[in-house]
């Protein structure tokens, strides 16, 4: 048998994976025949040890010989395979990977509790054919040796937390088909020569919803590449469109939309003859619209919201019917220009195009009179032409279906028409219907189509570029049905498949939820989760041309694991009889490995805490030899103080928990209650959080910022202590779980109190410090409804003011970050007014800033009509508000939420100016802004008020760290 020698022990940083190692080999000697490879058996064990919620079967030491789920093996009882998906494993990748050489596939996929990096090691898996790591944590940089990895043709990474920019050593993976990045926090720019233009035969180029910047590299495409889908979308990629793209006659789909890009659009994009589908939307693309003429298979075209020059109707576009009907084209949406200050008069023709579904044209200088009375194309189900300059519409017998008015003159006296009014909102998106009588299920069970109960495996499917635009139309929806079924049923014994709720989101990706429902039996096995799991994340399954490419998130599924575990208790008296040997010497080996690895745990973690409170000023106690820091305004609690204040952190002082960890009430010696909020171990708020918030709360005062009693650095722990908020968050309030009603005037004296703590700390804190993480849920209310800004830990202070800024990591919440931070990484006070605006529009509409991939910043800019009452945003007011009831200083409040979200920190007002202008809203709404509190207003939404959850937790997310969490959505 081969020898453990292979991992070196001399290493101390490899020292604590070598005993994980060590530990496997040990195993599988004990076991006196075994199918599998020595070297292999000790490494798949390894990764069973220091993995959790591993399949059922994974107990024994040979994965060959037991069949292990999710592991295959060639005849020379060699792994070749291992394929996990949505099976809930916990833990991380180790470099024990490296020593199953002949392995050729790895899809861990759908498994968010595999976090940290990928090891460099992973470059020695020289027979590797397949990596498969899609919508896991993973996090760090991709490591330079994946282009070691020569066998290499399928690179899927997308949607994980990958760091750093792409690594050039991708361009050494001659035989790449498919490579996939996109959903990542990567950054930097596009990598050539070497790097991705020596991709030559991989078809697929998915980096969308990453961080790239600077230019597209001309020297990125050329003749001999054989690509099919090029997606740089929603990164800040800049410069022009390289003309070098025309080259690349193969391609089928581009999407370079939500970027800063410039200039004209390339007069060879006509060479693209293949393509189906082109996104330039939300550009800052100029120059003349371009003729699409010889672009003859689109079926989708957006190239909305960009900068082209002012024109009118251009003459190709008379007769685009014609021409593309000539040429066959699939022409189906025609959206490239709205927003795009083209004029003249509409050509009728244009309509009676058979395929087309959906003209969207809003935004623009279209004049005239519109004639829709000679259509004949039943599939036209939208014409959009808002805010145009349309004088009259013939409307004859023809168009009968949804049109779009509003904004154009024709409306001026004529609003009582239906096309001169929002239309209502669409009819609810498509679910699965069921063909039978529906029955009862247990409460944990769904329903299938087929009225069956069982658990379904389930998940999101994405398409980045569907080429239809009737979300309605439920034939679409049965195709995909019918190919995801036959695809399942190559593999597992499906019975049904269900969809729902099919939505747009804010990266233009069609998104809609999948059920598979199993055959004779209510659960599937592990085995069927992992094959169903490859399926979509291989791209097995593929589906019809209009849908376009996808990628698949699914979620764990225990029942399987559940189930199997249950079967196998029921052999357990066997398995202990044969294992009581092994398990007595195992388990002196694990008790010396643990001894080590937690010592080694301890010494780490003291030497971090050690290493972040260097800042504070220590002294040594009379009483104790240990040190702690003495700050003014604070006071050191010993970990005893804080066991006995909670009554030893019983469940019934458990006010809230988060990411940090719970937090409990107390009572100190004197009455006064607090709220105390403990680090969990594994917290995501790390050392360097607690120390700045103990800092910062030390050294500032202020009536509308939280005040911290004390804290607690003791027997290794981190306890902040604060004064009790009895009235939870504005968050809570806003939703409704707190019991507490905010009414017009009593949300302006919210916000007024959280204006005037920011001001403070932006105008008269020294240095000046800048908050990074303003929200509804860091925004407490005290007994009288004040204002108390909470939850320091992301803070910055911004040292010389001079400077203005800091370069900092990017940190903060998603929906509320200011892009030009996100972008730029230089951190201003006005990055807080951006967050605070994103608060403003959320205290009006109570809606989060990013719902069902709708961004508030966007729908109120959209929305907003300064001509009429309210600006027109009745349908997303806060319905609590009372639409009744008269909203004093409504219409100043929205422009000054506006100003405070501009795209560019410039031009925000400043905090202060934020205050007098809350202040002069109050005055035309009736109050006085100095008076002291909103206790005389106070109220509840019912007779009993539900428990208040206290919110001193961190929600907050950091771009360096691994904690998933929301994406911005470009502006």
């Amino acid at each position: 048998m081969a020898s453990p020698s292979h991992c070196s022990c001399s290493s101390r940083l490899a020292h604590q994976r070598c005993l994980v190692f060590f530990l496997g080999f040990l195993t599988q000697m004990l076991v006196v025949t075994s199918d599998t490879n020595s070297q292999d058996a000790a490494a798949l064990n390894a990764l069973a040890t220091l993995w959790k919620d591993t399949p059922s079967n994974w107990r024994s030491s040979d994965p060959c010989g037991d069949n292990w789920v999710g592991i295959e093996c060639n005849n020379e009882s060699r792994v070749t395979s291992i394929s996990l998906s949505s099976l809930g494993l916990k833990g991380t990748l180790t470099g024990d990977i490296q020593y199953l050489t002949e392995l050729q596939a790895l899809d861990l996929s759908y498994n968010k509790g595999l976090t940290g990096g990928l090891p460099s090691s992973i470059g020695s898996l020289s027979k590797l054919v397949n990596l498969i790591l899609v919508g896991c944590s993973f996090s760090g940089k991709i490591p330079y040796e994946i282009g070691s990895l020569s066998l290499l043709t399928f690179l899927s990474l997308n949607s994980n937390s990958f760091t750093g920019s792409i690594p050039s050593s991708i361009g050494n993976l001659s035989n790449l088909y498919w490579l996939d990045l996109a959903d990542n926090k990567l950054s930097g720019t596009i990598p050539v020569s070497p790097g991705l233009d020596s991709l030559t035969h991989t078809k697929h180029f998915h980096f969308g919803m990453n961080q790239l910047s600077g230019i597209i590299p001309s020297k990125i495409f050329s003749s001999n590449m054989q690509l099919i889908h090029v997606l740089f979308d929603n990164n800040n990629l800049s410069g022009s469109i390289p003309p070098t793209l025309g080259l690349v006659k193969t391609l089928e789909v581009l999407r370079l939309d939500m970027n800063s890009l410039t200039g004209p659009v390339p007069s060879h994009l006509n060479n693209l003859t293949k393509v189906a589908e082109l996104h330039l939307a939300n550009n800052q693309l100029m120059g003349p619209l371009p003729n699409l003429t010889g672009m003859s298979a689109l079926s989708f075209v957006d190239m909305s919201n960009n900068s082209f020059d002012e024109s009118d109707v251009p003459s190709w576009f008379s007769t685009l019917p014609s021409l593309t009907s000539l040429c066959t084209s699939n022409l189906n949406h025609i959206r490239y220009l709205e927003y795009s200050r083209i004029g003249g008069q509409i050509p009728p023709a244009i309509f009676n195009y058979s395929p087309l579904q959906t003209v969207k044209l809003k935004g623009n200088r279209f004049n005239g009179s519109l004639d829709v009375s000679a259509i004949e194309n039943s599939q036209l189900e939208l014409i959009d032409l808002q805010d145009n300059n349309i004088s009259s519409i013939v409307l004859g017998g023809g168009y009968s279906k949804k049109l779009i008015l509003v904004g154009n003159p024709a409306c001026d006296q004529h609003n009582d028409l239906a096309y001169c009014k929002i239309p209502q909102l669409s009819a609810p998106s498509y679910s699965t219907p069921q063909n039978c009588v529906p029955v009862a299920c247990a409460s944990d069970q769904n329903l299938s189509p087929n009225c069956t109960c069982a658990y379904p495996y389930t998940g999101t499917l994405y398409f980045r570029s569907p080429s239809y635009s009737d979300l309605q139309n439920t034939t679409y929806y049965h195709i995909l049905e019918r190919e995801l079924k036959a695809s399942f049923l190559n593999e597992v014994p499906v019975d049904s498949v269900s969809l729902n709720n099919s939505f747009v989101n804010s990266f233009d990706n069609l998104e809609m939820n999948l059920q598979v429902f199993p055959s004779g039996k209510t659960s599937f096995s592990e085995v069927d989760v992992s094959r169903l799991g490859f399926i979509l994340s291989n791209q097995t399954f593929k589906p019809t041309s209009i849908f376009g490419p996808f990628y698949f998130i699914g979620q764990a599924y225990p029942a399987a694991h559940e189930i199997a575990m249950s079967k196998k208790s029921n052999h357990l008296p066997v398995i202990i009889g044969a294992a009581a040997g092994a398990a007595a010497l195992a388990l002196v080996l694990i008790g010396c490995a643990a001894f080590v690895i937690t010592q080694r745990t301890k010494v780490k973690r003291t030497a971090e805490r050690r290493q972040a409170s260097g800042s504070w000023n220590f002294t040594k106690g009379s009483s104790s030899s240990s040190s702690i820091p003495q700050l003014k305004g604070a006071r050191h609690f010993s970990f005893n103080d804080i066991k006995k204040c909670t009554n030893n952190f019983s469940e019934a002082n458990e006010i809230g928990d988060g990411g940090y960890g719970k937090v409990y009430k107390g009572v100190l010696n004197n009455g006064q209650l607090v709220a105390v909020k403990r680090a969990q171990e594994g917290s995501t708020q790390g050392v360097l959080e607690f120390n700045t918030e103990v800092e910062l709360l030390s050294r500032v005062h202020h009536k509308n910022l939280v005040s911290l009693v004390g804290f607690c650095f003791d027997q290794d722990e981190q306890i902040l202590v604060y004064d009790y908020v009895p009235n939870g968050t504005l968050k809570e309030s806003l939703s409704g779980k707190s019991g507490v009603r905010l009414d017009w005037k009593r949300r302006l004296r919210v916000v007024l109190g959280a204006a005037r703590g920011l001001a403070y700390l932006h105008e008269l804190a020294s240095p000046p410090i800048v908050h990074r993480d303003i929200k509804p849920s860091n925004i407490l209310l005290d007994e009288n409804l004040n204002a108390k800004v909470s939850d320091f830990g992301l803070s910055k202070p911004l040292g010389d003011k001079k400077k203005g800024h800091v370069s900092t990591q990017v940190k903060g919440t998603m929906g509320y970050l200011d892009p030009e931070y996100y972008m730029t990484q230089q951190l201003t006070e006005k990055s807080d007014v951006y967050s605070f605006g994103v608060l403003l529009l959320e205290l009006i509409t109570a809606k989060k800033p990013i719902e069902h991939g709708r961004y508030v910043v966007r729908e109120v800019r959209l929305t907003m009509d300064k001509s009429k009452d309210l600006y027109g945003l009745h349908e997303l007011i806060d319905p609590a508000l009372g639409l009744g009831n008269r909203l004093g200083g409504f219409e100043k409040f929205v422009e000054l939420a506006m100003k405070c979200v501009e795209e560019s920190g410039i031009d925000r007002p400043t905090m202060g100016e934020v205050v007098k202008e809350i202040e002069n809203i109050m005055q035309l709404a009736g109050m006085n802004p100095n008076a002291d509190s909103a206790s005389n207003s106070m109220s509840y939404a019912g007779a009993s008020r539900s428990p208040v959850r206290h919110p001193y937790s961190n929600e907050s997310f950091d771009y360096s760290g691994t904690e998933p969490s929301s994406r911005l959505e470009p502006k």
